[in-house]
């Protein structure tokens, strides 16, 4: 316990000398804290005087920042000035770029206007840009006139496929015009869009007509453009031979020379859509890309005059009189139309060329609108043609070979034909209607021929004409592309009308001739003339003089035969040698027969061959001359 006690006593010292330590520390850092409070309190006014200097500083860096920024917007408005009052002439780039730095002062000293001398800097640089836009404007003026002349026809030519480019010499004779019906590659021939502005010009275009469009004067810019070019197309057209025509001009031509023209115009077209109008609507894009500008205007204005121009022949063609002739041509220039009208769609884009796109559209309707109709005049005139002529050897008539010749040609044009017939009506097959059309046509060819046979005197020359005539037809048609349109039905079935005329011919025409050969009924006229021996015809005078009869008619009826039908003609060989076989077949062997059991009656005469004329091979050797249209004193001789 006494130690204890010991223990806690001395814990009890030495807690309080510990809080002693702790009183005087206290003490010390309060004494601290006193002296660091008077200490600041005598160091504030050093920093408030420390930081207005640093103020001071940063003000005096602004101000002279702004001051040098001041001064090189007025040495820049200096030197700019110096190359607006020399003008764009010389340097045009250094010209528009000392423009582009006036507009960058004017926006400099617009947004600082609190500077003293901000209001006269601005009225001046004003000063200088407006007189910049009018110099900037003749400038345009100047580019557009120097670089809108119009092109020769030889560079366009140039630019065509090569199928297209006329020979040398062509262009003075006829324009250029390529009279033969366009290949079936065509659509996908290679042209070549000619430079109408050198390609290092246009970026300078752009830049002028921008700065002319921001300075507020898109009229001024909209009507240079407009003048210049629209000039130099109508121009180039010019020189390439268009010219506007009326529908009375058109119809005061001759044929050959409506021909000319319209086989000019195809390629005017050509030319004009893929290589003149493609070419400015590539450069009218190219100087106003980027520019508020309203360029489809623009376009569809510099190009009304020039399309009008190309659009009036066409139309006048299809307004003026119809005639046979013209379908073709007219087949030819739809063809040329709906072979453009993917360009011309492309070309006249947008509303503002609305009017160019419904022309074009008009111009094709009314092509095809024409042709139609044409079709339906052409099938009308085969039927009601009413000319006299007469063709005297029974060949074929000059109205079947010109409707054939039309048919065959109309297959050239068996694609263009589809699309005309689904113009009007596209619910029917166009293949069936051009199969309708074609057999209408033939049988309005074959009604007239009906008619025209019926002219003719000798009922045999009327057979010989239709077979020869519907021959031509049939054959024609299996020679061509009409074949696979009309079918082997119409072929077989007029096949056998030829036949039938051959037959019907061969009746006719040998009918006498048939007869009196007949050995029978001469036999049976014997017997009942004679003295009552069948078996003994010299016995009998009458009988001799009945036989010598009818070796004389047969002499007359030959030659007359000969005479006439060595004058008719049958054109196709293979025909006339299965005529003549045909012939041949039926005579030759009832005049061998006739010779043989008669012959002996005038043989003993004083002169035979008064009466047997001919052998059988002399009259084989004389049907080999019939349908030759030969002369019978050319043949006697």
């Amino acid at each position: 316990m006494d130690a204890l006690s010991r223990r806690a006593a001395m814990l009890r010292d030495s807690l309080r000398r510990s809080q002693g330590n702790t009183d005087g520390m206290v003490a010390i850092l309060g004494s601290f804290d006193h002296r660091l409070s008077a200490l600041e309190a005598a160091m504030r006014p050093t920093q408030v005087r420390t930081h207005a200097i640093r103020t001071a500083h940063e003000n005096i860096d602004r101000t002279i920042k702004a001051a040098d920024g001041i001064l090189s917007q007025f040495d820049l408005a200096r030197r700019a000035e110096a190359t607006i009052l020399r003008g764009p002439h010389e340097d045009l780039e250094s010209y528009l770029e000392a423009v582009d730095v006036l507009k960058g002062i004017v926006r400099f000293f617009s947004s600082n206007k609190n500077f003293k001398s901000s209001e006269t800097v601005l009225n001046h640089v004003n000063n200088l840009l407006a007189k910049s836009t009018l110099k900037i404007e003749e400038e345009f003026k100047q580019l557009m006139s120097t670089y809108s002349k119009p092109i020769e026809p030889d560079r366009l030519f140039d630019c065509l496929p090569k199928s297209l480019r006329p020979t040398k010499g062509d262009h003075e004779a006829d324009g250029g015009s390529q009279s033969d019906h366009p290949s079936k590659g065509l659509e996908t021939a290679i042209y070549r869009t000619p430079t109408l502005v050198p390609p290092r010009v246009l970026p300078l275009m752009n830049d002028i007509a921008q700065q002319l469009v921001q300075a507020g004067n898109q009229q001024s810019c909209y009507k240079i453009y407009r003048d210049s070019r629209a000039s130099a197309l109508e121009m180039s057209l010019r020189k390439l031979g268009v010219e506007k025509l009326s529908k009375d001009d058109v119809q005061k031509m001759q044929w050959e020379a409506l021909e000319a023209k319209i086989g000019n115009w195809i390629h005017f077209m050509r030319i004009a859509v893929k290589l003149l109008l493609a070419g400015e609507r590539k450069i009218c894009d190219q100087i106003f890309d980027g520019v508020n500008f309203n360029k489809g205007h623009c376009f569809a204005e510099l190009t009304a005059n020039s399309v009008i121009t190309l659009f009036s022949f066409g139309d006048a063609v299809a307004k003026s009189k119809r005639s046979p002739e013209k379908l073709f041509v007219l087949l030819d220039m739809y063809e040329v139309m709906r072979e453009l009208q993917p360009e011309i769609e492309e070309i006249f884009e947008g509303k503002p060329c609305t009017e160019m796109r419904e022309a074009a559209a008009s111009l094709t309707k009314r092509l095809a609108q024409t042709a139609q109709e044409t079709f339906a005049d052409f099938e009308e005139a085969v039927e009601k043609d009413a000319s006299k002529t007469i063709v005297q050897d029974g060949t074929v008539h000059p109205l079947t070979s010109y409707v054939i010749n039309y048919v065959k040609f109309l297959f050239d044009y068996q694609s263009t034909l589809k699309l005309l017939f689904q113009e009007f009506d596209s619910g029917t097959e166009a293949e069936s209607q051009l199969a309708a059309v074609t057999t209408r046509i033939m049988q309005a060819l074959q009604n007239n021929l009906d008619g025209k046979s019926k002219q003719y005197k000798d009922p045999a020359l009327t057979y010989l004409f239709l077979m020869n005539n519907i021959h031509y037809m049939v054959r024609s048609v299996r020679r061509s592309e009409a074949k696979d349109i009309l079918g082997d039905d119409w072929i077989q079935r007029h096949r056998r009308i030829v036949q039938q005329n051959a037959n019907q011919y061969k009746r006719v025409a040998w009918a006498k001739v048939s007869l009196l050969l007949c050995a029978y009924h001469i036999a049976s006229t014997l017997s009942v003339q004679g003295a009552g021996s069948t078996g003994d015809l010299s016995s009998s005078g009458v009988s001799r003089a009945t036989i010598k009869e009818r070796f004389k008619s047969f002499n007359a009826q030959f030659e007359e035969l000969h005479a006439k039908q060595s004058q008719w003609i049958v054109p196709d060989q293979e025909l006339r040698e299965s005529l003549r076989l045909a012939v041949a077949e039926v005579l030759l062997p009832a005049y061998r027969s006739f010779i043989k059991r008669f012959g002996n009656l005038v043989e003993n005469n004083k002169n035979p061959q008064k009466y047997v004329r001919y052998s059988p091979e002399a009259v084989d050797q004389l049907l080999g001359q019939f349908f030759e249209g030969q002369q019978w004193a050319e043949q006697k001789r």
